[in-house]
């Protein structure tokens, strides 16, 4: 990467920068890779949060579909956090994983976390096993306690894996059969659900995959406890990266989490964090870690600059920390203040492998949580920072309750904030196509095929605030 014309007197931020065309002779968007170099076996460059009201086992399992990874939080306990990795494992890496209902349930249960929406579906199921589909739409049109079971009144088609062969196949299945959505069965047993968009990203995205075939999905711990017994239980589950974390990772705490981490030999690359310093990656590479989360203070749930004035301007801290690790040869995870999909295109040419997005990510409806609706019945789910009160409540629970309220005395970020789905893009995978639809024009625009080309090829040109403004749509017709 290059500045073009001048370089910075001051620590910058995504807002603070462009990016200037060049000459190019990629002549589409698909003609470009997005695969990071992190170890992470990903194909595109996206990393979902480890934070609570971000990322369970149906959003991880989501985005490893479509080549990203998800990080599980670090609050879940020991037995939950093996149950997710266990299920994330168990999901088809073609199909999409059901919205499972039994036939005694209501409608008002399903649009809790379905919106009645093309492309999305609730399957039955009961003790005779599959017993019915319903696309979403269909639940807009009944009472919410209307029972599923007496919604399905002849069967909807359904696709047999066997039949099909690859994505574009099922694609032309479904057009051919005015599809929308469909259960998909092998041998009459529910595999999964298919619609006609995800039939053709299935030609698009590339899954990422374990060596048997699964999706890959990591995992975080934090630095205190017994580190080793859980990082040796995440890996026995089936993690593919462990990621220590926490909210200062340039601190001696850190540096022995990780040193007894790799000391293990697990087999699986560490991730760790949170820094902003090249001093910062020095300490941690030699401490054992492969990637480094950089980030203190940009998400959108956190208000540690607010409270504390520690941070740093996202695009500088990226940069700085991107350039000593590569010369010791590790790799840099952008973590924290992505707001549109140029940003994450700013982060790759800063020198990150891949970008972390939690916020963004948490209204969508593979996100934990039940969809609620406001007064004007726009769908929403609620998001907390993980230094916040309710995460400290949540973390700390088992504490006597004079040791839980020092604690919450010195809890940091928002604890409750109402992140709405877009009605045009509720699904992670809306905001998967949106975002590397962005950032593969960015390569194209920079002449580059791969992120280590547009990294070398990235001019990154510094702008007024009027210049960013300037490039936003108007929200007004002329």
């Amino acid at each position: 990467m290059q500045f073009y014309r001048t370089e910075p007197s001051h620590d910058l931020t995504y807002s603070d920068v462009f990016l200037v065309p060049s000459r190019s002779d990629v002549t589409s968007r698909l003609d470009v890779s997005l695969a990071p170099d992190d170890g992470s076996g990903a194909s595109i460059p996206l990393v979902s949060a480890n934070m609570n009201s971000v990322t369970g086992g149906r959003l991880a399992a989501t985005l490893a579909r479509r080549g990203g990874i998800g990080v599980l939080p670090q609050d879940l306990n020991l037995q939950e956090l093996d149950a997710a990795i266990r299920w994330v494992k168990d999901q088809h890496p073609a199909f999409d994983t059901p919205f499972a209902f039994s036939p005694e349930q209501t409608v008002a249960d399903a649009l809790e976390l379905v919106p009645p929406a093309a492309g999305q579906g609730v399957v039955l199921g009961g003790d005779g096993g599959y017993a019915g589909c319903i696309p979403a739409e269909r639940l807009a049109r009944a009472l919410p306690d209307a029972r599923l079971g007496d919604l399905v009144h002849s069967g909807l088609t359904a696709i047999d894996a066997d039949d099909v062969d690859g994505p574009r196949a099922v694609f032309d299945l479904m057009v051919a059969a005015d599809l929308d959505f469909a259960p998909v069965l092998r041998h009459g047993e529910l595999v999964g659900t298919v619609s006609r968009k995800s039939a053709l990203r299935g030609t698009i995205y590339r899954p990422n995959i374990d060596a048997d075939g699964r999706l890959r999905v990591a995992a975080a711990v934090g630095i205190n406890g017994d580190v080793a017994d859980k990082a040796k239980a995440l890996v026995a589950a089936g993690v593919d990266m462990l990621v220590v974390d926490t909210a200062h990772g340039h601190q001696e705490g850190m540096i022995r989490a990780v040193r007894t981490v790799r000391g293990l030999g697990l087999g699986v690359p560490i991730v760790a964090g949170n820094i902003v310093t090249a001093d910062a990656v020095a300490d941690l590479v030699d401490a054992g870690a492969d990637v480094l989360k950089v980030g203190v203070g940009p998400g959108a749930m956190c208000t540690t600059r607010m409270m504390t004035a520690v941070g740093r301007p996202q695009f500088s801290a990226v940069l700085e920390t991107a350039e000593a690790a590569r010369e010791l040869g590790a790799k840099v995870w952008a973590d924290g203040g992505v707001r549109y999909p140029r940003d994450v295109a700013l982060a790759l040419a800063a020198g990150a492998s891949s970008v972390m997005i939690g916020s963004w990510f948490a209204g969508t409806v593979e996100a934990p949580g039940r969809l609620r609706a406001d007064a004007d019945g726009r769908l929403f789910k609620e998001s907390w920072g993980m230094a916040s009160t309710k995460a400290v409540r949540d973390r700390f629970g088992r504490l006597s309750a004079y040791e839980l309220a020092r604690k919450e005395l010195f809890a940091e970020g928002i604890s409750s904030s109402s992140i709405y789905l877009d009605p045009l893009r509720p699904s992670l995978e809306d905001l998967l196509d949106m975002i590397t639809s962005g950032v593969r024009s960015s390569l194209t625009y920079a002449g580059a095929r791969s992120i280590e080309e547009f990294r070398e090829r990235a001019l990154v040109g510094i702008q007024s605030a009027a210049g960013y403004e300037e490039g936003k749509a108007l929200p007004v017709s002329w």
